[in-house]
């Protein structure tokens, strides 16, 4: 079959990308001082035949983080470590993204600067919820979250103000564009959700103060690089670490709205599977939220070429991200286009490690593309 609408050119915002395979974040835990390196210079690069490539979740400060390997975007070290990846990236003629993150409650001290508390929208645990931290026989692992503490009013600026200056040192960096996580019960989706929402100041309440805080987020990000460059990433639906909402089809459609009045680049959905079973849209909601927002729709969840192809001929959107297909498949836009069979990854290496199972993942001619 031949996938012809899968490598016609896009305009992303002000990004034009010459194919609709995206490369969707994944966390891979490969960065044990948070600042990336010739490893990372090496598995994106290799990778730079996406049509965009969004990078792993990054941590946006020191209090954002919850899981230990992962990187960060709030030191000069880390700033030039990213500068090495993007280089990388754009000397294979690729496009890369930067995929700001903060995981609010999902965080235990043990993890976080001088052991204090998680901060979320309110004072609740995230039942179930797991975070990734390092034991004190320097070992690491999964570890039941902390129960955090609330946010006061006064400080969700300065909150804000860490999404800003972490888009700045991408800016420098060179990345082409930004995406704000505000989905997978992290936390800007912690504020949206009425489950882990319970505020009762002006950011929490209604659909429109619940939203507050994470559009404040992305008029900050817009600040630095233009709303055509800016990217957000949504997880409608969602039931992960304990959140539940009792409004996610009618958040989604506002926010749709408001980021559509903003101009934003793209809107990025994702149905992820990987949580026990597929999320299934309401019949007509990727047709509203076509209505609602004018620029591009991403989506992301389980599919193929096949289905990625269907999806952008009914117009329901634009692009498609593909998260674990392009962890054993460095060229898998190129294995598309000529129906290639897919490497299957191996599940073992996901998380943590070196080399194995990251960026020793073989080509089509089973040769290896390096860096350096």
């Amino acid at each position: 079959m031949a996938y012809d609408t899968l490598f016609t050119p896009i305009q992303l915002g002000s990004l034009s990308i010459p194919n609709r395979v995206i490369m969707a974040p994944l966390t891979r835990s490969r960065t044990p001082n948070s600042v990336p390196g010739t490893m990372q210079e090496a598995y994106y690069g290799q990778r730079a035949g996406a049509g965009l490539i969004i990078s792993e979740a990054t941590n946006i400060s020191p209090t954002a983080k919850g899981y230990v390997y992962t990187p960060g975007i709030w030191t000069d070290e880390q700033e030039a470590g990213w500068k090495g990846v993007v280089d990388a990236v754009h000397a294979k003629g690729g496009r890369i993204a930067l995929q700001l993150w903060h995981v609010g409650r999902v965080s235990h001290e043990m993890v976080q600067p001088d052991g204090q508390r998680p901060v979320a929208p309110s004072a609740l645990k995230g039942e179930g919820a797991q975070c990734f931290v390092e034991f004190e026989d320097g070992t690491a692992g999964q570890h039941p979250t902390s129960t955090p503490r609330a946010l006061e009013t006064e400080e969700i600026p300065g909150i804000v103000d860490d999404y800003r200056q972490a888009a700045a040192r991408a800016k420098r960096a060179g990345f082409d564009m930004v995406e704000v996580h505000a989905a997978n019960a992290y936390l800007l989706n912690q504020f949206l959700a009425t489950g882990t929402n319970k505020r009762t100041d002006q950011y929490g309440g209604s659909l429109e103060n619940r939203a507050r805080f994470p559009l404040e987020v992305v008029d900050a990000v817009v600040e630095v690089f233009g709303a055509g460059r800016v990217g957000i990433r949504l997880t409608p639906f969602i039931e992960l670490f304990g959140l539940t909402d009792d409004e996610p089809e009618a958040m989604a459609f506002y926010l749709a709205e408001q980021l559509s009045k903003r101009g934003l680049a793209y809107l990025h959905l994702n149905e992820p599977n990987w949580i026990g079973g597929d999320i299934t849209f309401p019949d007509g909601f990727r047709e509203q939220m076509r209505e609602r927002f004018n620029g591009s729709l991403i989506y992301c969840g389980n599919y193929d070429a096949e289905r990625a192809e269907t999806r952008i001929n009914q117009n329901t959107t634009d692009a498609v991200a593909f998260g674990r297909p392009y962890i054993a498949n460095p060229d898998l836009p190129e294995r598309f286009r000529v129906n290639a069979p897919l490497t299957e990854p191996n599940h073992e290496t996901f998380y943590g490690g070196n080399e194995k199972g990251y960026t020793d993942y073989p080509f089509m001619d089973n040769g290896y593309d390096r860096i350096g």
